[in-house]
Order: structure tokens, then sequence, then C-alpha cells
């Protein structure tokens, strides 16, 4: 991540603190203003190609202000507060500008999305702040259900599975979608996983040596 050091350190000082909360807050107001007007906010707000070539380009910003959890107030709460909970760790893990720099980039990539499509949203990108929260934090855990515990490395297991048969099974539109919002993830974490495999590569190349070496001692009378 050298060309992220150095970034950090000629705009480090025009990083946004505490980014997720500001958004996770603009999200709650447009809810509540959708939910006690009824006037359809989100359509103003979301990722259209259409409309934004009309000259509505502040949607190129808002779709992130959109909640993609559907319209029940509880779970908007509860949805808000994770992916506030979620943002946070995420920055305290990582400082504010590689953390604005790994969302910005989650933005291109629903923005690149509506540009070959027509249109995107922001629930892969929000789903790859999970994604990265349980590579750094695998052991953490959640009360599924308010009840059950369960780590955060089994829920993105599901997660992973869940996006491999949408890729696999789903339409074009949402494979593209999910290729190009992990790319997002794999730019952070793609040198982690090189290394991992390279490791277990040698470990298990070593492995190999040893019993082939201890095989070869055996002498037979």
């Amino acid at each position: 991540m050298k060309w992220l050091y150095k970034l950090e350190r000629r705009f480090g000082r025009y990083a946004i603190q505490n980014l997720m909360m500001y958004i996770t807050l603009t999200m709650g107001v447009v809810f509540l203003l959708q939910y006690l007007t009824g006037y359809n906010l989100y359509g103003v707000l979301d990722l259209n190609r259409a409309a934004i070539l009309q000259g509505q380009v502040w949607r190129l910003i808002t779709f992130i202000f959109i909640p993609q959890n559907g319209s029940g107030i509880l779970f908007t709460l509860i949805y808000l507060y994770f992916n506030y909970a979620i943002g946070m760790a995420l920055e305290d893990a990582w400082g504010s500008f590689k953390f604005n720099v790994y969302y910005l980039c989650g933005m291109l990539s629903a923005i690149l999305t509506m540009a070959l499509l027509g249109f995107g949203s922001s629930y892969y990108l929000n789903l790859t702040l999970f994604l990265a929260y349980s590579y750094l934090y695998p052991n953490q855990e959640f009360l599924l259900f308010f009840i059950l515990p369960i780590k955060a490395k089994y829920i993105a297991l599901v997660d992973w599975l869940v996006l491999l048969v949408s890729f696999i099974a789903g339409p074009w539109a949402a494979r593209l979608g999910i290729a190009l919002a992990l790319l997002n993830f794999f730019l952070f974490f793609g040198g982690d996983f090189t290394r991992q495999l390279r490791n277990q590569l040698g470990w298990w190349k070593t492995r190999r040596n040893f019993r082939k070496g201890n095989k070869d001692d055996i002498h037979y009378y």
C-alpha cells in the first residue's frame, strides 16, 4: 500500500474525520423525511444515469445517504447503528485518511456501475465495509436476533457465499456490481491475501520436503 502512504503524506490533512457518523446521521434524516412526508425522496437522491445526464449531478454523492435496508423504523435504526459502528471501527484501525479513500473507492465503483448499467446504489459499498471489518476483526461477536452470539468471520463467510452464488447465477447487472465493488476490497487487502497464500504454500513445501527427507533417512536392513 505504498501508494496510499504517499497520498496520505500529501493529502492527509484533507481527510474527513468521523466520516461514517456524518453519513449515517444524514441517512437517518433522509429516512425520517421520506417516512414522515410520504414523498419519494429516495427517487430524487438515487444513482440514476438518465437523471444525472439531465443535470442532476448531486446524485453522484447523495446516493450514499439512502438506507439500503427497507422502510421499517426498527430495521433502519439497526442498519444505521451497524453501519456507524463498522465505519468508526475501520477509521479507528486505519485512520481517517485511509478510511476516506476506502469509502471513496467504493463510491467510484458504484458510480462506474451506474455509468455502465444506468443505475447503481450503495448496497455493495456498505457490504464491503463489513467485509473489511470482518477481515480486521474476525472474532468480534454480534448478537444474531439479539440473542445468539456469532463471530464476524462467520457472518462474512455467509456474505461471501451469497456473493459467489449471486455472481454465478445472477444477471449480468448483479455480476458487474459485485465485481466492481469487490475490486475495492481486493485493492486494499489483495496484498495481504497474496502474502498469506505465499506463506501457506511455503509452509506446505517445507512440510513436504521435511517428510521426504525423513523418508529418505529410513534404512532397510
